[in-house]
């Protein structure tokens, strides 16, 4: 049972109004991770707190929370905190966060050496610059679909969805669901985010949809690129936009965890359904996917042989079991000619695939405890292979 209960801190007079998630196993004395989650242009801690329970469910205390000045025009005020719309502006949302985390590290129950951030869109350029002001205090920093395009927008007259002549600014910019003041344009259009996200030292994971048309995901890509080799995680989802919808964030948060544990996506197989054949109807039915596909990663290129078979079968006893078999064929990292038979099968809420090749560089995965994501798309699913990261490939 996960404990939720509402919180409030102060910034220079404005009250921060949020949620905090009490591990699911919570035990007074104990100390825990924290994980700080930031929404996205106008929306409120609500939108954050499917990712504070499922941080909750693994052992954080997990926090959200809503912006000054942030929100749209007519929302409830209590999922508000104080402030003008007109006064928000990047940093002052960033000085929030400090505030939360501040507040968040000062509970008894919280390791303040344990902090994650973790932001949507203009919560995630908050959370990036947090990290970077931030330095050491943050263990781990997740970006989901960072609004990296902030300056760029700003400086094209464009801010929020509104248009506007940057050469001649007005005082209040309207974007039709809020109001931003001047001093948001100001502040932002000599701003250069690759350089200021990349004072941030830590380990980093950003996640963007192919199809965003909100921002584009070369912003991600140039991120990436912005930080130390090593350092940063991009993950592009296919086929996915701006916005996330349950499934789509259950299968971005399954990837987070294996972020957090460490774990290195190993082999990325793009699933190319290609027929199916369905037995049977009701409270007992099978159905037979087949696919065919591709995996593209350092350690190993190849397709699929023939057809890989996705054995999908139900009865009212047993509910829903699922056992995806195939071969890949192709080259590992050394240029050597092998094979990658993969049998993944659902353990518990997991997907755990078991690993047999005939690859010298890649016999370690015979034996390796290895944890599929599964990421959904037009066509067919891509399927993420993580393992624990291995010293000498740090």
């Amino acid at each position: 049972m996960i404990k939720e209960e509402l919180f409030t801190c102060e910034r220079n007079g404005l009250t921060i109004r949020g949620k905090q998630f009490y591990p699911a196993a919570f035990a007074a004395g104990g100390k825990y991770p924290i994980v700080v989650a930031s929404h996205g242009f106008t929306g409120n801690y609500t939108d954050m707190e499917g990712y504070c329970q499922a941080f909750a469910r693994i052992g954080y205390m997990a926090f959200c929370f809503s912006f000054c000045g942030g929100g749209r025009d007519g929302e409830p005020a209590a999922s508000k905190s104080d402030g003008k719309s007109t006064d928000m502006t990047v940093l002052s949302e960033v000085e929030d966060l400090l505030t939360v985390i501040g507040y968040a590290q000062g509970l008894a129950c919280t390791d303040a050496g344990q902090l994650v951030l973790l932001g949507y869109s203009q919560g995630g350029f908050v959370s990036g610059l947090a990290a970077a002001r931030c330095g050491g205090q943050v263990a781990r920093l997740v970006m989901v679909s960072p609004a990296l395009c902030i300056p760029d927008h700003a400086r094209r007259g464009c801010l929020g969805g509104a248009s506007y002549d940057p050469q001649n600014v007005p005082e209040v910019i309207d974007c039709g669901c809020t109001l931003l003041g001047r001093a948001f344009h100001e502040e932002v259009v000599g701003m250069e985010p690759f350089l200021e996200l990349s004072a941030y030292r830590g380990k980093v994971l950003i996640i963007h949809g192919t199809e965003d048309t909100v921002v584009h995901f070369s912003y991600a890509v140039r991120a990436q690129a912005c930080y130390q080799e090593g350092q940063c995680q991009l993950q592009l989802m296919r086929d996915q936009g701006h916005g996330y919808d349950a499934k789509q964030s259950a299968s971005v948060f399954d990837s987070i965890r294996q972020f957090l544990a460490d774990r290195e996506e190993i082999l990325s197989i793009q699933v190319l359904i290609t027929r199916c054949e369905e037995r049977g109807a009701g409270e007992n039915w099978k159905n037979d996917v087949y696919f065919t596909g591709y995996c593209d990663t350092k350690y190993f290129r190849g397709t699929i042989m023939s057809e890989g078979c996705d054995a999908q079968t139900y009865s009212a006893e047993t509910g829903v079991r699922m056992r995806a078999e195939y071969t890949l064929k192709g080259l590992d990292a050394c240029g050597e000619s092998c094979e990658v038979h993969i049998v993944n099968r659902q353990v518990g809420a997991e997907w755990k695939p078991v690993v047999q090749t005939n690859s010298k560089a890649l016999a370690w995965l015979n034996q390796a405890d290895l944890t599929a994501v599964l990421e959904g798309g037009s066509g067919g699913p891509k399927v993420r292979i993580f393992a624990e990261r291995r010293t000498e490939n740090r």
